[in-house]
């Protein structure tokens, strides 16, 4: 059994690096069991979004609600709610390890996660790896899974996972897609990230842009561009 999905909001989050803005002025509405795809290029801030939708990166400005929970005030809350299956390179499977080296690991460090709850969720994702397999021999599709199956374990009420048409060629991406819609279908709300958006029905899709120069104010672009002639 899985915990039911939660509602994700978020009005003008921002997030601030010490190069300047990572994004800002987000706003998005993800109902409860609903899939949130967060797309665009390397350096969109992409990553940053999702862990700061999870409790995992504070904002600098606006406000996030998951759940009941508000951020920044309820960081804590909200971390045990959002599962978190991969958001590299803060979080990712060690691939040298082998699959039952890395559901052990789950079962140890993660409450209430158990095999039984682990294989449930290979079977929420069709998907049967062998024990004795290292990780990163999975490939792209398998490593995601797996890392999604052993979040979807601890019964989170939503998942965040990246980068995940990285590495995939088309053909390969619709299966993915398809596993993802099974896992918001059983029950948590899935924060996806992705280059481009997914032909899924029924989502909600998020366009985070490039930051670049065209993003800068008239005098630090000339800067800019003094500095590369």
């Amino acid at each position: 059994m899985t915990a039911a999905g939660v509602d994700v909001v978020a009005r003008g989050a921002s997030v601030r690096g010490p190069r300047g803005p990572v994004f800002e002025g987000v706003d998005l509405d993800v109902p409860a069991g609903g899939l949130l795809a967060v797309h665009g290029p390397a350096g969109s801030g992409r990553t940053s979004l999702l862990l700061a939708l999870a409790g995992r990166m504070r904002l600098s400005g606006g406000a996030v609600r998951v759940g009941g929970h508000v951020l920044p005030a309820e960081g804590r809350r909200v971390r045990r709610v959002v599962a978190v299956a991969r958001a590299a390179p803060a979080v990712a499977l060690e691939g040298r390890l082998r699959v039952r080296e890395v559901m052990t690991e789950r079962c140890l460090t993660s409450p209430g996660v158990t095999e039984r709850r682990i294989r449930e969720a290979f079977g929420t994702l069709d998907i049967a790896p062998r024990r004795a397999d290292l990780v990163e021999d999975l490939g792209p599709a398998g490593g995601l899974l797996l890392a999604t199956a052993l979040a979807l374990a601890e019964q989170p009420g939503a998942l965040v996972v990246d980068d995940v048409d990285a590495g995939l060629p088309p053909d390969a991406q619709p299966p993915v897609w398809q596993a993802l819609e099974r896992v918001r279908n059983d029950g948590p709300t899935v924060l996806a990230g992705c280059l481009q958006p997914p032909p899924v029905p029924g989502l909600t899709a998020l366009l985070l842009p490039r930051r670049s120069r065209d993003r800068l104010p008239a005098d630090k672009a000339a800067a800019r561009e003094d500095a590369d002639t």
